[in-house]
């Protein structure tokens, strides 16, 4: 079945962020264009946590700074629209994206130490951000800020307040970020791998406060991660990327307890625990990577299932069962 434009949301929910064949391409020296990200369609809902997982390389990062119509330098936006609030987010005049970005589109980024300014205090950075975005005075800025860190659950916030960021530990200072990233109550949220650098015990706190906050404020967010176990507990639906392409992308529980792409099942068995599993999926890559000029499946020069079919057509992102799509001829058989 070929798959309509943005694959399914989840029941009930209306599309906060919807991307629409984007296609993004950097130049190469050769004199053609090397396209990280392939005419890709994807909807988020509003209140809903969309997990973006796949191994270094394949495009999260590119997808995420295109959807803010901010592609690194020399890339370019070669085709697609990206629909937010009723505007194309590629279209836009500069200045009128300068205001959505901070208020209702927001980032929160894996390094605090880099984002955060060591000149100014904690306070005095989200008071900033809550002055030009909101338009309040000093004052009334001062109790937004003073309030979003105790919506952060950083402990004793009027002291905080004054703090320089080499004051904090790592933990607090992503708080911070959050913090930041969130006093307007935006209603898109981007988390590129915002909890990599932390240990464990507060990596899980900031997982749950980000969605209780997404929840609270009926925010949708993509949640880009490494590490598909994260996502397994923290996501509403998991999209699987690979070279640019969405491979599969399910509710959270029928993706990891049915996969139907090959390429989901070797990536869970990556960090499975389970060694039938890992000696049945994983094995040593030696196939050339595909470089999306051929005709076929660009995951087919790695992929145990394919077939004469799978090289010379390119597979279109089909529905496998209600809610459920895979990018692929021959999709596994559920269990």
């Amino acid at each position: 079945m070929h798959a309509p434009v943005a694959p399914g949301l989840l029941p009930g929910r209306a599309a906060a962020l919807k991307i629409t064949g984007l296609r993004v391409e950097f130049p190469t020296i050769t004199g053609q264009s090397k396209v990280v990200v392939r005419d890709l369609d994807l909807a988020i809902g509003a209140g809903e946590i969309v997990g973006l997982v796949g191994e270094s390389g394949a495009g999260k990062t590119t997808l995420t700074r295109s959807i803010l119509n901010l592609t690194p330098t020399p890339g370019r936006i070669a085709a697609g629209s990206v629909c937010f609030g009723g505007l194309d987010l590629l279209r836009l005049p500069e200045r009128d994206l300068q205001r959505m970005r901070g208020r209702d589109l927001s980032v929160v980024v894996p390094n605090p130490r880099g984002e955060l300014n060591p000149l100014l205090t904690v306070g005095k950075q989200i008071v900033n951000i809550a002055r030009v975005h909101l338009n309040l005075d000093g004052k009334a800025a001062q109790v937004v800020a003073l309030d979003m860190l105790r919506a952060v659950q950083i402990p004793d916030p009027e002291r905080r307040m004054k703090a320089y960021p080499h004051e904090l530990s790592g933990g607090m200072a992503q708080r911070v970020v959050i913090a930041i990233a969130l006093v307007c109550s935006p209603r898109f949220i981007i988390s590129d791998d915002a909890t990599s650098g932390l240990d464990v015990t507060v990596q899980a706190q900031i997982l749950a406060l980000l969605r209780q906050l997404v929840r609270e404020r009926d925010s949708a967010m993509l949640f880009i991660t490494r590490d598909v176990g994260i996502a397994a507990h923290f996501c509403d639906r998991v999209a699987v990327i690979y070279q640019g392409e969405i491979m599969e992308l399910a509710p959270c529980e029928a993706l990891f307890l049915s996969p139907r792409h090959p390429y989901t099942a070797m990536l869970l068995a990556a960090f499975s625990h389970n060694p039938r599993l890992r000696r049945g999926w994983s094995g040593p890559d030696t196939a050339p990577r595909q470089d999306g000029t051929q005709p076929g499946c660009v995951y087919a020069g790695r992929c145990p299932r394919a077939q004469p079919l799978c090289v010379g057509s390119k597979p279109v992102l089909g529905e496998v069962t209600p809610g459920h799509w895979a990018r692929c001829y021959f999709p596994l058989e559920t269990a």
